[in-house]
């Protein structure tokens, strides 16, 4: 006999035989004799017993996932044979290492060597299947600390077992792909790029954020709003006064674009703002069987659910599929209308700026803006309606409520009924 591809001799045990374990256990299997010399010659073990033992706690306590079940041992007169069959949840890797190169190991010939990244992708694919999210993340060294702060932010409990139930950490204790887009390392990102005028040329300013994705939200929901500029006119005597964009629609656009991409892909989403139109680009276009017009109807098939579930567990989304009808909804009064484009690897949403295409559009509907007008047709059709509604019928959180509400009763549009705070009801000004 001689080494080859399923065959490898061991003089004696040293803690290096677990690799060979792992090499064969991630390949084709093989058989390990401990006892014989480089050239398969006997070499007797002094003590069998012994060395059986350091085996098999090595291969116990030393390979993660679990890959004793693949592994068998029988002794002879001079020697231990450990037959290692081809293992079910590839990766395994060396524990004290990591899912990295360094920990992991293919036969290759008649050596064990260090696997690319690239294979160790391939083993994870073909075990954990295409679902990106859910799939074992390549990096292990991981912080929340972004998370943490914005979880803490919405009163939200996070920890260990909070991070198992959402899919951070998977049943065999390692990090998904999820966890790695929530967590520092994030290595996706979003950039942002202000153009002077209606074409890409000249740039205004440019700006790329990376981390958790929760932080490019709140990061990419500040850039927008310094972005949204003011416009004002007078009819008359009163000042009428109009954003470039609904901050609404801004928000649920940046929304819909971090948790229905493709993470598979590297690129990252694109913000474009010129002076006519905000666009919002993410790779992955439509799920299979879904077609454009199905959006507009509610129809939602999130490519990434667990994501979709963290945004939904921090009030950042009310339900899946509402988002782009309430896009339409801060547009309806406007003559342009939102546009959705949609190739076989992309889905872009464009927004129209409402003071370029349409200045001011306020003398036609006497200044009503978009969230005003949802809740004076809830109104209409109720007798009243309370902050906690409020929240609800805009998806927006608390403070936010009291703020439009103030709007509200400062323009005269309703009148509070009651004396208390959270209690307090609103109705429809006489």
């Amino acid at each position: 006999m001689r080494e080859s591809n399923d065959v490898e001799f061991k003089r004696e045990y040293t803690p290096e035989l677990k690799k060979e374990v792992v090499a064969f256990v991630n390949t084709d299997g093989g058989v390990i004799y401990v006892g014989r010399d480089d050239d398969g010659e006997p070499y007797p073990l002094s003590d069998i017993d012994a060395v059986l033992t350091q085996i098999t706690n090595s291969v116990r306590d030393g390979i993660l996932p679990d890959a004793t079940m693949f592994v068998r041992y029988e002794t002879g007169a001079d020697g231990i044979t450990v037959t290692v069959r081809e293992g079910t949840n590839k990766p395994y890797y060396l524990a004290e290492k990591g899912l990295k190169p360094s920990g992991v190991y293919v036969r290759q010939g008649a050596s064990s060597v260090p696997s690319s990244f690239e294979q160790i992708r391939e083993m994870i694919k073909l075990t954990d299947g295409d679902k990106f999210e859910t799939a074992r993340s390549l990096t292990q060294d991981l912080t929340f600390r972004e998370t943490t702060d914005e979880f803490a932010r919405c009163g939200v409990a996070f920890g260990d077992g909070q991070m198992r139930t959402l899919g951070i950490i998977g049943a065999d204790g390692l990090y998904t792909n999820l966890g790695l887009l929530l967590s520092d390392q994030c290595a996706h990102t979003t950039k942002f790029a202000v153009f002077s005028g209606t074409k890409k040329g000249e740039f205004k300013t440019r700006k790329e954020v990376d981390g958790s994705v929760l932080r490019q939200m709140r990061s990419a929901f500040d850039f927008l709003s310094l972005s949204n500029n003011l416009a004002a006119t007078f009819s008359g005597l009163d000042r009428i006064e109009q954003y470039d964009y609904p901050e609404e629609a801004f928000r649920e656009a940046m929304l819909n674009a971090i948790i229905h991409r493709e993470y598979a892909f590297s690129g990252s989403i694109i913000v474009n703002i010129y002076d006519d139109r905000m666009e919002f680009v993410s790779l992955g276009g439509l799920m299979p069987g879904l077609r454009t017009e199905d959006l507009f109807f509610g129809v939602s098939q999130p490519r990434n659910e667990k994501l979709a579930n963290v945004f939904y567990r921090l009030k950042y989304i009310e339900a899946y599929g509402t988002g782009l009808r309430r896009i339409m909804q801060y547009y309806e009064d406007v003559d342009v209308k939102p546009q959705i484009t949609v190739t076989h690897g992309a889905f872009m949403l464009t927004l129209p700026n409402l003071n370029y295409a349409n200045p001011l559009n306020a003398k036609k509907k006497a200044q009503i803006k978009p969230q005003h007008k949802i809740v004076l047709d809830y109104l209409s059709a109720n007798a009243s309606v309370t902050n906690e509604l409020i929240q609800e019928l805009l998806a927006v959180k608390q403070t936010r409520a009291y703020a439009i509400i103030r709007e509200m009763l400062n323009e005269g549009m309703i009148v509070k009924r009651g004396s208390g705070k959270e209690d307090s009801e609103y109705i429809l000004a006489k």
